[in-house]
């Protein structure tokens, strides 16, 4: 079974995919083993609102627009990076405490890496989106996943404020992850804001194909 690139021209079905199924199965068991384990259970319900809204979405478009192989691994990597920060909730994650310890940070950076792997994973099925399903000039496939990194990152960071302080006071300041820094949600916009700009000189598209 061939593993489907951007460029591929043809998508391997559902049923005959098993890449697909296995990206699937490792996902469902990262995402149970968050919620057997989580210490702060209405801090792991919001920080999965991506979540709840994220799969539907990929389930529905599935039929008409199916992303390659490489966007589904993706995808895979990134929630699975964003689910684990819901177990122990982001500003106390344990892989971000042992980077600290290990590099003497001031602070636990889980967070950061999840925003920075939002621009870095994401780009490529972004690209794939514009190029392949909307058939947008390359140019313009190359510049909306910048604003759309940003526009989404600023909008998130928006509706963590909100639903933080309108409803889970007492989980807001575990949730949103400051841990102090005045200036933590514009660093993480920075973050997959530069992370976008990396990854698109490094998207392995060919440009004569698409």
């Amino acid at each position: 079974m061939s593993f489907t690139i951007a460029i591929s021209k043809t998508r391997t079905p559902f049923k005959s995919n098993n890449w697909l199924k296995g990206f699937l199965l490792i996902f469902f068991i990262v995402w149970a083993s968050t919620l057997v384990g989580t210490t702060d259970m209405n801090n792991w319900i919001l920080e999965n609102v991506l979540v709840f809204l994220f799969l539907p979405f990929l389930m529905i478009t599935y039929k008409k627009y199916q992303f390659s192989d490489v966007s589904y691994l993706l995808f895979c990597i990134y929630l699975c990076l964003h689910v684990y920060g819901s177990k122990y909730t982001y500003a106390e994650n344990p892989f971000g405490y042992w980077l600290q310890d290990t590099f003497h940070t001031s602070r636990n950076h889980y967070d950061r890496i999840v925003h920075f792997s939002f621009g870095f994973l994401l780009a490529y099925p972004m690209r794939e989106m514009f190029l392949r399903w909307l058939t947008y000039p390359k140019w313009v496939s190359w510049l909306l996943p910048i604003e759309i990194t940003l526009s989404i990152s600023a909008f998130y960071e928006l509706i963590e404020w909100a639903v933080a302080d309108v409803f889970f006071k007492a989980q807001g300041d575990a949730y949103l992850g400051t841990q102090g820094d005045i200036w933590d949600a514009q660093k993480d916009i920075m973050l997959a804001f530069f992370r976008r700009n990396i990854s698109h000189d490094h998207c392995n598209y060919n440009k004569k194909s698409i």
